[in-house]
């Protein structure tokens, strides 16, 4: 397959586009809209092909509520560590998308996984992690060229998470999901907007 500039250019606009989303409408999502995101987190990177995130979709309200009171009660002791002008400006912020988003998943990494038998991941047992991480990345992105929003929750207490959830032994909380329509299209990121903090420009340092 020989990608042609125009491919170049809609990756870059998702890239581009791609967005933290806090604000949701109630709208449900199509079914097939998340069976189409499914197959794209498959195609994520893996160490030794060994695919260890585990995706929880939940759909319960009390489940639901018991994880924004767990994420209400870790916000206020994050909060706690700022002072001043910075306290209030974190205050402020909306970090989470709990309330509204119609789809929200809670993402593990299982730390032994059968898959892939070890491969790549004896002297970097992190990458299991990573492996995690580059799946949720996917999906956001899949998620942005499917015109939908997704925002990372990770004001949480992993280990009241891995309990209320009662997950196997070995599965790793790394992120809860919300996943939706966004409220609104915005070309500047919230944090941008709230003055919270400007991206550093990207350099590759030569050695």
């Amino acid at each position: 397959m020989q990608f042609e500039p125009g491919h170049r250019a809609a990756l870059w606009e998702v890239l581009k586009w791609r967005r933290d989303v806090r604000h949701f409408s109630t709208d449900p999502v199509d079914e097939r809209a998340l069976t189409r995101l499914q197959a794209a987190m498959a195609l994520a990177p893996s160490v030794g092909n060994s695919r260890p995130w585990r995706v929880l979709r939940i759909d319960t309200p009390e489940l639901r509520a018991t994880v924004r009171e767990n994420f209400m009660a870790s916000n206020d002791r994050a909060a706690a560590l700022y002072e001043g002008a910075q306290a209030d400006a974190y205050r402020k912020l909306k970090l989470a998308g709990l309330d509204c988003a119609p789809v929200q998943l809670a993402v593990f990494t299982e730390t032994a996984p059968p898959e892939g038998h070890g491969l790549g991941r004896q002297t970097m047992p992190e990458t299991l992690r990573q492996s995690t991480a580059m799946a949720i990345h996917t999906l956001w992105l899949a998620a942005r060229a499917e015109n939908l929003g997704l925002g990372m929750v990770s004001i949480l207490d992993p280990d009241a998470m891995e309990a209320l959830l009662e997950v196997p032994k070995g599965w790793e909380f790394a992120a809860w999901l919300c996943l939706g329509h966004p409220a609104f299209q915005d070309d500047t990121p919230l944090l941008h907007r709230a003055g919270w903090q400007e991206n550093a420009p990207t350099s590759w340092q030569r050695r």
